[in-house]
C-alpha cells in the first residue's frame, strides 16, 4: 500500500488517506465526511471499513454508498 490514496464512495472522491505515525490519517474532501476528518486509523482496510460504515448511514439519507481505495 502506498504513503497515500484517495478514497471515494460511489464513484467521486470524499477524501484522501495518509499514511503517518499510528497509521493512516484520514482527510476529507467532501464536506458529508468531515465528522471524520483527521481520525487516524491502524490500517487502510480499516479505515475503509470505517468510512463504508459512515457512508452507508449518508445512503438512508439519500447521499452515497461503500468506498473504493485508489
Amino acid at each position: 500500500m502506498s504513503d497515500s490514496f484517495v478514497v471515494e464512495a460511489n464513484h467521486r472522491t470524499v477524501g484522501v488517506a495518509v499514511r503517518g505515525p499510528g497509521g493512516y490519517k484520514f482527510y476529507a474532501s467532501d464536506a458529508a465526511f468531515r465528522p471524520l476528518e483527521q481520525m487516524t486509523f491502524r490500517r487502510a482496510r480499516t479505515l475503509a471499513h470505517k468510512v463504508g460504515e459512515f457512508a452507508q448511514r449518508l445512503m438512508h439519507l439519500g447521499a452515497v454508498t461503500k468506498p473504493m481505495l485508489h
